[in-house]
């Protein structure tokens, strides 16, 4: 295993933090120059560019005929967001809600990867799977604009803002003014995507065959997490600043994105079998961990401190047994 191989995976990873975050800047600086509501750029702008690193990476694993990585990108993605950045956030700040507010995100993530799950027993996902997963993402998202406009008032922009995660109103506030600069940061920002995409699944790849072990679980562990940092930073920072919900909000639209819009696009792109050790055990962890969250929320109205000390032994549980650490009964 050559240091090279290391070097690349951290540079890539640096580089899909910075893109991400330079992405986002400008891409909510272009949409607040093109007049679109504050809303709007919450639901559509913010999720899209929060999930292009996964998004970058899983496309460029597609390309380069190595998706086990990009699928397990996405599936350990979703597993990190539930039982890593929930469970860190919930330990900072116990995560307390009304229920009526998520348990429409919760279900729409639970339907997703019903969704994708009777895709992939089905066999390849293939084109139409892909536009089928980016339809039923692009009905939701309006939906829920829809849905959101009418309570808060669509003729009132500021009631809107107002009704916005604060991290989500800073980001847009903060925006650059200027169009030029706008633009300049999302050429920028896609830059480093692509740039960072490409080192860190070579150098994945590298690690994965050197260290005997598959490509799956490489995407499923060490790749996800590292596409997960940015979910993983913001949703620190919100817990630390009181606003968990943030953090819960955070999880569960990123696992929704990932799912429809990642996998339907890499399944345009190139279509791809899952593979049967995934299919027969993580998305089966993936579904189950995002279950946990509805009766948490449901019945006790929070996902507490000692909840978030479960949720991250379990994700330990879950790495070790990747690399062969926990017996399989376990």
């Amino acid at each position: 295993m050559t240091p090279l191989a290391f070097m690349m995976t951290g540079a890539g990873l640096l580089l899909l933090a910075f893109g991400g975050e330079v992405l986002l800047r400008g891409a909510i600086g272009v949409a607040n120059n093109l007049g679109l509501s504050p809303m709007l750029i919450g639901l559509t702008v913010v999720a899209f560019a929060t999930s292009m690193p996964e998004l970058v990476v899983t496309i460029t694993a597609g390309l380069e005929d190595v998706t086990d990585i990009g699928v397990g990108n996405v599936v350990g993605s979703n597993i990190a967001n539930i039982l890593l950045i929930l469970g860190v956030a919930a330990i900072i700040s116990p995560i307390a809600t009304k229920p009526k507010l998520v348990l429409r995100d919760c279900l729409a993530v639970l339907a997703a990867t019903a969704m994708f799950v009777g895709f992939a027993y089905y066999g390849e996902l293939s084109f139409l799977h892909g536009v089928v997963m980016i339809a039923v993402l692009i009905g939701y998202v309006w939906y829920s604009y829809r849905t959101d406009a009418s309570r808060n008032g669509s003729d009132a922009p500021e009631d809107v803002l107002a009704g916005l995660d604060e991290e989500v109103t800073e980001e847009i506030e903060s925006a650059p003014k200027s169009v030029m600069v706008a633009v300049l940061l999302v050429l920028g920002g896609i830059t480093g995507l692509v740039l960072g995409s490409e080192l860190l699944v070579r150098g994945a790849v590298q690690i994965a065959r050197a260290a005997g072990v598959s490509e799956t679980v490489i995407g499923l562990t060490l790749v996800a997490f590292g596409t997960s940092l940015p979910e993983l930073a913001t949703s620190i920072t919100a817990a630390i600043r009181g606003h968990t919900e943030v953090a819960l909000g955070n999880a569960l639209g990123s696992n929704l994105f990932n799912i429809l819009l990642i996998l339907g696009v890499l399944a345009m792109v190139t279509p791809f079998h899952v593979d049967a050790a995934v299919l027969g055990f993580d998305v089966w962890i993936m579904a189950a961990v995002s279950l946990m969250v509805v009766p948490l929320i449901m019945f006790r109205g929070q996902i507490g401190r000692r909840s978030g000390l479960i949720f991250l032994l379990l994700y330990g549980l879950y790495i070790t047994y990747q690399f062969g650490v926990v017996p399989a009964a376990v």
